[in-house]
């Protein structure tokens, strides 16, 4: 019996232990290799072409290769198999790792297209893990674990730059060192996620099987549930570009606001962010019906574009403290951007019964926000260069609350008058016994 067979044979709770665990570390330490550069803020550097801040100038090349990558992603994370997932994802954050070698040793500027390569294999990365995770019946506590990698992470990998920093690390060095610190993590995860067995019978049965989509199976897809998908979307791409930024600048804010020699700043304001967010979608887990799971979701995420909106008036009219203010707008920002990359599609896929897999819409998605996200770095370096980070924020802030808001009520009226319960979900029994997990079909 392989490994593999063991685990098909454990009960659910120790199963999303272990499968948690595994996507978790391996997204945790692909962010090594993609955010530690901003923790540096490369302040003495003259401006690119004498009028873009040189770090705006880095993090926008980076996000053209990861927006580029999701664009790519979009037809590939739909159509790769299953044992093509473990070696792509070594191969694609070894390359992204040699970029930022190529960051530290080519000159200025020219060492800006580094991040450019840094970013186009990483965009890849978490359909890749995902498709791990989707179509299960536990896919909502999955999911969450997941989501909550990447909010933990990006704090822990900039603290952990900050200190190579205040040890006397280069700048430009930094990225690529901090990228090897968690090299043999990211191995010992990808091995752990390689040997996770497929969706069960069961599974399929709950949550719809899940299989590579050909062209003519996503156009089919989108041309049917068009304007709720647009709605998200658009909803999508103001929250990825409002998430971005606070993530890329967070040194530039911090500081703004008087914590720029506090390290620990990064990852005391995010860990609290990602219990709430793991909490408000693991909880999906016990809605048996997918269609009322999916009003739920959209709930939620209106609740959290509302406490983005009513936090940031709270800080402007002085009844809140900077600290508490940041962490409840990653508080906000999170309660909406997870359900994105962990629940929504995939119960959306259960509600219509379609078989499809829920890492194509999130790709549709994803490119689509990374396109938002250089618009906003865009119009903040080259509109309203001079203004300071704070007053920008807040005002990014309230637009992204309010078109949020719009946006999700226009979502769930329409998958409410067009959608039902394609499929049931019933809740899974923690600690009973799973059974049938077998994989019953290779090419997922």
């Amino acid at each position: 019996m392989t490994f593999s067979d063991r685990l098909s044979r454990l009960r659910p709770t120790a199963f999303v232990l272990y499968a948690g665990l595994a996507g978790f570390t391996a997204y945790f330490s692909m962010y090594a290799f993609r955010k530690p550069f901003t923790a540096a803020t490369f302040a003495d550097l003259p401006d690119w072409a004498g009028q873009i801040d040189y770090k705006v100038v880095l993090v926008i090349a980076q996000a053209v290769g990861y927006a580029l990558s999701k664009w790519i992603g979009v037809k590939l994370i739909a159509e790769v198999g299953r044992g093509r997932r473990a070696a792509l994802i070594l191969g694609l954050i070894a390359t992204s790792w040699l970029a930022l070698v190529l960051f530290a040793v080519v000159p200025r500027p020219w060492n800006i297209a580094a991040l450019f390569l840094n970013g186009l294999p990483l965009g890849l990365i978490w359909g890749l893990v995902f498709s791990y995770m989707e179509g299960r019946r536990v896919s909502d506590v999955l999911g969450a674990i997941l989501c909550a990698s990447f909010i933990v992470s990006s704090g822990v990998v900039k603290a952990a730059g900050k200190l190579l920093l205040q040890a006397g690390v280069n700048e430009f060095w930094m990225p690529a060192a901090v990228g090897g610190l968690f090299a043999p993590l990211l191995l010992i995860a990808v091995l752990g996620l390689s040997q996770i067995p497929a969706p069960d019978a069961e599974d399929e049965r709950q949550r719809t099987r899940r299989v590579p989509m050909d062209r003519q199976q996503r156009r089919r897809f989108l041309a049917t549930y068009w304007p709720g998908l647009i709605m998200l979307v658009v909803a999508y791409i103001l929250f990825s570009a409002f998430r971005d930024f606070r993530d890329n600048f967070a040194a530039e804010i911090w500081e703004a606001l008087g914590y720029g020699d506090q390290a620990a700043v990064f990852v005391t304001s995010e860990v609290p962010v990602a219990v709430l967010s793991l909490a408000a979608m693991a909880g999906l887990v016990w809605v048996k019906r997918n269609h009322q799971a999916l009003m739920l979701i959209h709930l939620v995420m209106a609740g959290g574009a509302l406490l983005l909106g009513l936090s940031t008036l709270a800080f402007m009219a002085g009844g809140m403290s900077p600290f508490v203010w940041v962490l409840c707008t990653g508080a906000g920002v999170y309660i909406v951007y997870t359900p994105f990359n962990a629940v929504l599609f995939d119960r959306l896929i259960a509600t219509t019964g379609q078989v499809a897999n829920a890492g194509f819409l999130i790709y549709v998605a994803d490119a689509s926000g990374y396109v938002g996200s250089l618009g906003l770095l865009l119009y903040r370096s080259l509109a309203t260069p001079n203004l300071d980070w704070v007053p920008f924020f807040q005002g990014a802030a309230l637009l992204t609350s309010a078109a949020g808001v719009v946006c999700f009520g226009a979502s769930a009226l329409y998958f409410w008058k067009t959608t039902g319960d394609g499929v049931e979900s019933p809740p899974v029994v923690v600690g009973g016994a799973a059974r049938d997990r077998q994989a019953t079909h290779e090419g997922y």
